[in-house]
């Protein structure tokens, strides 16, 4: 590494996991200026047990950030956290390293006390407060994250976690498939978010004989809805893929003050392929389910409405909400709507045309 490194991004996370690729790939794949970028151990994800697995790894991500504090970059972009096994210092040395630094999150971090011993002894809680208080910026994935910055620090900017509608398959025909499909795209750790509608999914199940493609993990792991799941292993092409081929999208929450913090990442996919969708209206739910004109569901008895309306409607109705969906992902949520203000934030050269 370069003793005075011009941009350095660093990352909890390899490109693979969503997070990461969502708030820093993507945003560096489409700028002109040169980012190392660090991800720790370059893994899916930080979970205890697949650290575990790779105590190599852990080592030289440790001593890559030792590294990269040292070399004082003049410009620093962190994403989450620097390091699972921190209590704030990496956070706090990194952000302190920088000429001029940023720190991005798109969760509920600064809420999120954890289970567990290890997320005990290395709260997300602790490192997201002290990533705020010596970030030069902060980048917050929504309004309600953007208020709580902002209680912390002078100078928060919003960025909603974005997609790109033309790497999404869009839907073609909005004539029920037979039987009908349900869908959903997600990771290991929320996919038993599903079963807080467990008793919709069966009665809807038992009324039409709907089935639900589960794009993530090939793991079974939601008892007797297994019966009815089909599911589908993530790579970047299913996901590109697959969503175009389910009727209706879904994206179930727990009603917890960390479920305010998410940024309705898997309603922007469903409406990038244009597919109609129900979800809890949480957070920022609520606003892209106003903005697609779709329904929300608190209970079983709402989503079984919910889905059971779409599904009784016409293909004129749906098709007429998978294209407004997609419509507003492109005007609103895109890359292309928001580059100019992330260039801005990190305070880059605007990217060439």
């Amino acid at each position: 590494m370069d003793r005075h490194p011009s941009h350095c991004a660093v990352t909890p996370y390899s490109r693979r996991a969503g997070s990461s690729r969502v708030r820093v790939f993507e945003w560096l794949d489409r700028v002109d200026a040169d980012f190392t970028v660090s991800a720790y151990a370059s893994l899916a994800d930080a979970a205890p047990s697949r650290l575990a697995r790779h105590p190599l790894a852990v080592a030289r991500a440790e001593l890559r950030l030792h590294r990269l504090a040292t070399a004082r970059p003049r410009r620093l972009l962190l994403h989450r956290e620097a390091s699972p096994l921190s209590r704030g210092w990496w956070e706090r040395r990194l952000l302190s390293s920088a000429e001029f630094a940023v720190y991005d999150f798109d969760d509920a971090l600064q809420w999120d006390q954890g289970g567990g011993l290890a997320r005990r002894l290395a709260p997300k809680a602790a490192k997201a407060r002290a990533a705020v208080h010596h970030a030069d910026r902060v980048i917050a994935g929504n309004d309600i994250l953007g208020d709580w910055a902002a209680h912390h620090h002078r100078d928060v900017v919003v960025i909603p976690s974005c997609v790109e509608p033309e790497d999404y398959a869009p839907k073609t025909s909005y004539a029920l498939h037979d039987p009908p499909r349900l869908g959903w795209i997600g990771s290991r750790d929320n996919e038993a978010y599903l079963l807080l509608m467990a008793g919709a999914l069966e009665e809807i199940h038992r009324r039409s004989g709907a089935r639900l493609t589960l794009v993530g993990t090939t793991r079974r792991s939601l008892g007797r809805l297994e019966a009815f799941v089909d599911r589908v292993a993530w790579s970047p092409h299913t996901e590109r893929t697959v969503l175009s081929g389910i009727d209706i999208g879904l994206m179930p929450l727990p009603a917890t003050r960390y479920s305010l913090g998410k940024c309705g990442y898997k309603l922007l996919q469903y409406g990038a392929a244009g597919v109609p969708s129900v979800a809890s209206p949480l957070g920022v739910n609520a606003d892209i389910l106003r903005r697609f004109r779709m329904p929300a569901a608190r209970d079983d008895g709402e989503w079984t409405e919910a889905i059971l309306g779409l599904l009784d409607g016409s293909d004129a109705v749906r098709e007429r909400l998978g294209h407004g969906a997609r419509a507003v992902v492109r005007r609103r949520y895109s890359y292309d709507a928001w580059l100019s203000r992330w260039t801005a934030a990190l305070e880059l050269p605007a990217a060439a045309s």
